[in-house]
């Protein structure tokens, strides 16, 4: 752990000219001690670092010095898949080693592209949560991380969507972070099913190896669920006809769902800006709310049956504002 912090803080050096031992602690997560005593350890074993003294000054390497000790290890190589996204890196564990993985690349870089990657990174950030989020409780995750890396099969304490529990045996084949919550690809009983990490209460792993699925394709399996997916929450469609203000909300309120039908069923505005969308709605009550969002700015026109629970529940407004 050690020797993997000295290189850290080598190439920290390297790739940032002169830190302070404070801008050095806060990197690496350790106490300034710390930090000055592994200062201690590279100049004893020959690194040429200075210290400048006094409150503007801080630690450099002289005359140029560079190492080559940029070799990526295994995890560090893995973490690397998650560079744009190092939120979900420390939700998994692998945020430090994220950092010393980021760290090795920008010593192996040459200087010009070295600096060119730093100003992406100052001038683009991907922040995958939605807003209005709440913030998931995901105890398990770690644990369910490994099992994927490790392919071991794993026992579970599991909180369906009606909150009833259940107890499964998995073999986990794959995580994916979809907007802003983490999904587990599992094998189960020989059917390969989803499951939603947060809804895991208690884990146990069952000390066994199990063999992947020949040919699986996490990306492919994933798309090819969501499309089952969606089509189970929006199992029917209502012609309206919306406002220009009525579109724009249209992807607002209802996500991709709402956009894709726009691209694909909006016609051209009537003279009164008026456009007629085919949009997919969940059933029941929450079909009522999802359309009651829109105020003014949609007017459903079929099914019959929908649009007149729209006129009763505005009606109903009506009354109760006077």
């Amino acid at each position: 752990m050690r020797a993997s912090r000295l290189l850290s803080v080598l190439l920290l050096l390297q790739n940032r000219g002169r830190m302070t031992a404070e801008e050095l602690a806060s990197e690496l997560d350790v106490s300034v001690r710390t930090v000055y005593r592994d200062i201690e350890a590279l100049s004893s074993a020959g690194v040429p670092v200075y210290a400048d003294r006094g409150r503007t000054g801080g630690y450099q390497l002289l005359g140029g010095f560079r190492t080559r000790l940029t070799g990526l290890t295994e995890q560090e190589a893995k973490a690397l898949a998650l560079a744009g996204l190092p939120g979900a890196a420390a939700e998994l564990g692998l945020g430090t080693v994220l950092a010393a993985a980021q760290l090795k690349l920008d010593a192996a870089l040459p200087t010009e592209l070295r600096a060119g990657a730093r100003e992406l990174a100052e001038r683009f950030y991907l922040d995958v949560p939605g807003w209005h989020r709440g913030i998931e409780r995901l105890d398990q995750l770690t644990d369910v991380a490994d099992a994927v890396w490790r392919s071991r099969r794993i026992r579970v304490d599991y909180r369906r969507w009606d909150d009833s529990a259940v107890e499964r045996v998995l073999e986990p084949l794959g995580l994916v972070l979809k907007a802003g919550n983490w999904y587990l690809a599992a094998r189960c009983e020989g059917d390969e099913r989803t499951y939603r990490v947060s809804r895991i209460d208690g884990l146990s792993d069952l000390g066994e190896e199990f063999s992947r699925p020949e040919g699986f394709d996490l990306a492919e399996y994933w798309r090819e669920w969501s499309a089952r997916f969606e089509r189970r929450l929006y199992p029917r469609t209502a012609t309206v006809r919306v406002t220009p203000l009525g579109r724009e909300l249209v992807p607002v309120y209802l996500g991709s769902v709402g956009a894709r039908a726009l691209r694909e069923t909006a016609t051209e505005p009537d003279s009164g800006g008026w456009s007629r969308v085919e949009l997919p709605v969940e059933p029941g009550a929450p079909a009522l709310g999802e359309l009651l969002h829109f105020g003014p700015e949609l007017e459903v026109l079929a099914p019959a049956e929908l649009r007149e629970q729209v006129a009763e529940a505005v009606a109903r407004m009506g009354a109760l504002y006077g």
